[in-house]
């Protein structure tokens, strides 16, 4: 599996537009917090069914697209923070030592 950077804002409306699963995944360059929520999900993502679509946002390069994401999606801002998106809206959100791949198969897989 392999991350799909966001780097521009007409992306928020194309993944709420897909058809199926998407998670994206926000992430500050700065946090060895959100360094750790990250490497612990990819050691774990092959969980993860092959069709969902995963992004990837480095939320200090583009926070404005960050704030987009949280109001398009309806979620408090955190940092770090994974979203799943089905047909166009959010139905899992978690933050810091709750992101799990698990959680994440389980939740797409019910």
């Amino acid at each position: 599996m392999e991350w799909k950077n966001i780097t521009r804002a007409e992306q928020v409306a194309e993944i709420q537009q897909q058809d199926g699963y998407s998670l994206i995944f926000k992430h500050s360059t700065r946090c060895s917090v959100s360094a750790m929520a990250k490497r612990r999900f990819e050691m774990d993502w092959s969980v993860i069914p092959e069709n969902t679509s995963l992004y990837f946002l480095d939320l200090i390069s583009y926070r404005d697209i960050s704030a987009q994401i949280a109001d398009t999606f309806q979620v408090h801002h955190e940092s770090p923070q994974i979203l799943v998106i089905k047909n166009g809206d959010c139905i899992l959100d978690a933050s810091h030592s709750d992101i799990s791949a698990d959680e994440v198969a389980e939740v797409i897989n019910s």
